[in-house]
This record gives structure tokens, sequence and C-alpha cells, in this order.
């Protein structure tokens, strides 16, 4: 690799006197016990999310505002933002007495909008991007005489972010064999590449980005930058369609790699630090640690030293409901599948044989044919060859089963839509029960059953609380049914009678 020695010397001085420790402080670099242990190689925390923003992103900012004339700040300044970059402005424009304007795209989560707004900041939303609401930050910043603060494309918001090398550097003096960055715009990971690489050039510099909002990979491998299409929103905190011109530059010279990861591997991510430090990354912030679970497995690495950068926290609540439900997959603990069975008596209880000891996390299924069942089921699994062994065996035995673990349209939507009114269900009852979610208990409730009794509706979802739900929709023969309510009181689960239930007759019954 040819490294610039007068771009790194350079860069080097900024960093060294950058102006950050007014506002930021010096985050922890904290080793996360239970990932290494997992992983098999050490993993280092450095807790950007700690800063008084939640974010490293006050760091560029001040330095950038910092470094300002008296007349620069009394005019004011503006900023284009998703949302961490513009608390930064906020939070530094405050300290400093000068007046900020920050374009958000209308996309900005609540939360980081509202923090804005509370520092003070005039805010704008426009456009669906970062991209689209630079535009519109540069139109003022030219009509009413701004000085415009770029959240990456510029030496002092770079240097000012290069501050985490520094400090990774002297707080863990030892070998580090790479250092994991998110890329957004690139201002982050040219800033630490730019002080790692000068005092420690043996150490890898690893970018990750989404596989869906891949502007510095694409410009990388393109040798130009490039402007996407299209980025997924999802990491709002690195979505933007080109990258910075210096930053791409220094990246080119100084960074050895960019891996790609999914959404589920991201949210995979989040759960792990969660479980490490009970503290909830936004999903920019686990970028880094997906980056080393992808890198460590490919590489077969063991007992190298990675630190990971958790950029960021800035977590919409409603988020928290799309994360859980996707890590599950992400960490491949969890195999989604569309299973085909005979519509005869028996069949549930082989589906539960075949199953075997794992833990059913999903069930849904709707009486549409006589003659088969179409289920849409999730399974526990412990890696992801487990789940191709669990298709191939599902198929042998006669159950016609695809394998939808990565089909983005199942476990954003037909999970969900499984179901409708059906013929053939006459003489219906539906009950809800709730039983101690725990292993087997829904094994237990299903091979409990008469086989006389046709099930016709199913419902269950794993939600990670103590106590499982399931819908159900039975047929029980007029001559069972003193069988069947004997059944309900011998079970031990609570339940609920929902045959009249108003949404089940709009929508089911």
């Amino acid at each position: 690799m040819k490294h610039n020695q007068a771009l790194n010397d350079e860069y080097l001085k900024r960093i060294l006197c950058a102006r950050v420790y007014d506002v930021a402080i010096e985050s922890p670099l904290e080793l996360a016990t239970g990932i290494s242990e997992n992983l098999q190689n050490k993993v280092l925390l450095k807790r950007e999310d700690m800063q008084p923003v939640f974010s490293f992103k006050i760091r560029g900012a001040y330095n950038k505002m910092a470094h300002l004339t008296p007349a620069e700040l009394k005019r004011g300044v503006i900023c284009a933002s998703a949302g961490n970059h513009a608390q930064g402005v906020a939070l530094a424009a405050q300290k400093l007495g000068c007046n900020a304007t920050i374009v958000m795209p209308a996309t900005t989560p609540k939360i980081k909008i509202d923090a804005v707004a509370r520092r003070g900041a005039h805010v704008v939303l426009e456009g669906d991007s970062y991209h689209e609401a630079s535009l519109v930050a540069k139109r003022l910043c030219a009509s009413k005489k701004l000085t415009y603060v770029h959240p990456y494309d510029d030496p002092l918001v770079i240097a000012g972010q290069g501050t985490i090398g520094m400090e990774i550097l002297r707080q863990y003096q030892h070998p580090i064999d790479a250092i994991f960055v998110p890329i957004g715009g690139g201002g982050l990971i040219a800033g630490i590449a730019a002080y790692v690489k000068a005092l420690s050039p043996e150490t890898k510099i690893i970018g990750v980005e989404p596989v869906d909002s891949n502007a510095m990979y694409q410009s990388i491998k393109a040798n130009k930058r490039v402007t996407l299409s299209h980025v997924n929103l999802f990491a709002d905190g690195v979505a933007v369609k080109q990258v910075g011109e210096e930053t791409f530059r220094m990246v080119k010279q100084l960074v050895d790699e960019i891996v790609l990861v999914t959404t589920d591997e991201i949210c995979s991510s989040i759960k792990d630090i969660y479980q490490e430090t009970r503290s909830v990354m936004e999903p920019s912030g686990g970028l880094a640690l997906a980056g080393i679970k992808l890198y460590a497995a490919r590489e077969k690495a063991k007992g190298k030293t990675f630190v990971a950068i958790c950029c960021g926290a800035n977590m919409n609540f409603d988020r928290l409901r799309f994360v859980a439900e996707r890590a599950q997959v992400g960490e491949h603990h969890e195999a989604l599948l569309a299973v085909t069975v005979p519509e005869t008596r028996g069949s549930f209880k082989r589906f539960c044989e075949l199953v075997g000891p794992r833990n059913l996390t999903e069930f849904n299924y709707r009486m549409t044919d006589s003659k088969q069942a179409h289920l849409f089921v999730g399974v526990q699994i412990y890696g992801r060859d487990e789940a191709k062994k669990l298709v191939a065996n599902f198929n042998k035995k006669g159950f016609k089963t695809l394998d939808l673990t990565d089909d983005e349209m199942a476990k954003l939507h037909v999970r969900h839509m499984v179901g409708g009114r059906s013929p053939l269900a006459v003489e219906e009852a539906i009950y809800r029960f709730e039983f101690p979610d725990r292993p087997g208990a829904l094994m237990k409730f299903l091979t409990s059953m008469s086989p006389n009794w046709n099930i016709s509706l199913f419902h269950y979802r794993n939600h990670g609380a103590d106590i499982g739900k399931i819908l159900i929709g039975l047929q029980v023969p007029k001559n069972e049914r003193a069988a069947f309510a004997k059944f309900l009181k011998t079970l031990g689960y609570e339940y609920t009678d929902e045959t009249n239930n108003p949404a089940y007759r709009l929508f089911l019954g």
C-alpha cells in the first residue's frame, strides 16, 4: 500500500491540534468479554455512543466551528445531516454562541429532530435523503451568506474525527490487528486511518458499509466517486449517495479493505452490543461489530485483537421492534421456512416430530385447501448449515419445503399476511392461549390435542417475553365437544374464547 507521507504528516498535525475536548469526552475503550469469548478474538468497543450527543459527530463539527473567525460565527452556520452531525453542529453552535440552521431529510427519526431543536438550532426538513437535503442547504448557504459545516468532506472535520484514532492508540498500548470503522461519507474512517497509519502502519483499517448503502465500496471498485441511485435508509447515519472528494482520496491511500454487511447482520450486532453493555446502538453503531463478525468468520481468525467503533446510539424507539425481529436471522439462530403438509389427520404431529428438539419461533397457518396445508414457520437453529439440513430432511420425508430466510418480502410482509377468510373453516371456534414460553411448551400444546380436532388457523410468534401467545382456530366434531372442554381445563394454560371477536369476524371469519 502506498502512503502519501505529506498527507499523513499534515493530518497528524491537524489531529494533534484539534479542538474537541471543550465539548467531547475521551470515550471509553471497553473489552467486550462475552463477544470476545464467542468470536475467540479480543474485541474492544470504542464507545462513541457515550458522547454528549450520543455520537462521534460532535468532534468534527466542533473542531471545524472552533476554527471559524468571529465574523463567520456572527453570520451563523448551516449544515445538512441525517441527524448525528446535526446534533454536533447544534451543540457546537450553542457552546460558541452562534446561530445554526440544520437541513435534515424528512425521513430523519423524530428523536434526532427533537434533539437538534432542543439545542436551539433552526430545523428545515427537506428531501428524502442526505443528498437531497445537502442541495437545499447549499442553496440557503449561498443566499444567506452562512458558513457551511460539511459532515465529512472537510479537513478540520476529518481531523476532529481522527482524535478517536489518537485515543485508541493511547488507551490500548498493545498491538491491534484491525480497527473496524463504519463508513457513510468517509470522514470518520479517513480521520482514524490518518492517525493510526502514521503511528501503527501494521494495524489494518477496515471499513464497514451496508450492502445496500455502499457508496465508498462502489467508488473504490470503480476508482472514482460514484453516485448511488438509491440507498437503504435503515442505517440512516451512513446513508449517503456519494462520498466526499477528500475522504475518497484518503480512503484509497490509507484503508486496507471495505466489507459489506446485511441488515440482519447489523441487527444481530445491535443485540450483541446490548447484551454486552445494556446500551442500544443505532444501526450505524452496530456496523463495525457486524464487520468484525463477518471478517473473523471469513478469515477463520483466532486470538486477534479487533476494535469496533460504536459510532452512535440515536436509535428511534419504534425501530427496536424491527431490530429484534431480524436479529435472530442475522445471527443465524432462526430459519424461516414455507412447509407444505398433507391436510390429513396426524400431519401436525409428524411435522412436530421432524422439528425435533428445536424451538419453534413462529408458526402461521390458515386452512385454504382440502388436500394440503401451507405453513409459515420459524425454527430455532444454530448455524446456517443446520437450516439447509432441516430443509433437506423435510423434503426427504415428503413435506415440500422452501427456505425463506433470505427472502426480504417474506420477512417484511408475507409473515404478517398469512391468513384471511377460508370457505373451508365452517363451525370454526377461535381461542387465544397464553402459556409459559419455555422450551417444549409449544410442542406440548400441539401434541396434546386430539387428532380429531382439525386446526383451521394457527398463529404464534416468540416475542422474547416469559409468556407465549397463540391464536388458534379449531373445528371440533359435535360429539367431542365435552372432551374438548375437558382438554381446555386440564391443559393448564390461560385461554380466552375469541369466536365472537369483531376483528376475527371482519378479517378471518
